[in-house]
């Protein structure tokens, strides 16, 4: 038997997931519309905007993702990272989890040393036991995170799976605490609002073209 409000509770959480999986629908459908001059175009004015950000400047240890087709492209960020002399990490997701890591690269060339997943993302590989995890050398300054939409209080809808968010509950338990984040985002993906649960983890700044 339901004690009292839970099945309120059990209604508003289905409700959340419905409008959450429709917004997601609707972003896919908006950036399987966007061409890759476009793509290109919205990612080297985001680099730009990037390597010129006083966060980005001052961070040392750093967070990036390796991007699928349909987000901003990170190789020009990642070059420079290494340029500057700075350290760079990258997600390895654990397959059927919420868990994710952040692991060293050693260089931009490094990538093509990387297995590719079963979702066409370049990883590490499980058994990649030599690469500095973040936690174990000190935690991260700042870290670039992807994501389907993003509004501009800061919410982020991810693609379902609750890896940034698990991740940043563990980053605010280490002794380093929270890193700075910033969402990385085509100006397709800026929602009016993005429906949120009280786990979804607000990103500090948001750069798109317009912003």
């Amino acid at each position: 038997m339901e004690g009292p409000g839970e099945g309120g509770e059990m209604a508003a959480a289905a409700a959340l997931r419905a409008a959450k999986r429709a917004l997601r629908g609707e972003l896919r459908q908006r950036l399987r519309a966007l061409g890759a001059a476009e793509k290109q175009r919205q990612s080297r004015l985001l680099s730009r905007k990037v390597i010129g950000h006083p966060k980005y400047q001052e961070s040392k240890r750093i967070a990036i993702f390796l991007s699928m087709p349909d987000e901003i492209q990170t190789e020009e960020i990642i070059n420079d990272i290494f340029k500057q002399g700075k350290e760079c990490f990258i997600p390895r997701y654990k397959p059927h989890s919420n868990h994710m890591d952040m692991l060293k690269l050693s260089s931009a060339e490094d990538i093509s040393s990387l297995a590719l997943t079963s979702w066409n993302i370049l990883q590490p590989s499980d058994d990649d036991s030599a690469r500095e995890e973040a936690f174990a050398g000190g935690g991260l300054d700042l870290i670039f995170m992807p994501g389907l939409g993003f509004d501009k209080k800061g919410n982020r809808l991810g693609r379902g799976k609750g890896y940034y968010d698990t991740y940043l509950e563990r980053c605010m338990k280490h002794p380093s605490g929270k890193p700075y984040t910033i969402a990385l985002a085509f100006r397709e993906q800026i929602c009016e609002s993005v429906p949120v649960a009280e786990n979804d983890v607000q990103v500090d700044e948001i750069l798109y073209e317009d912003c």
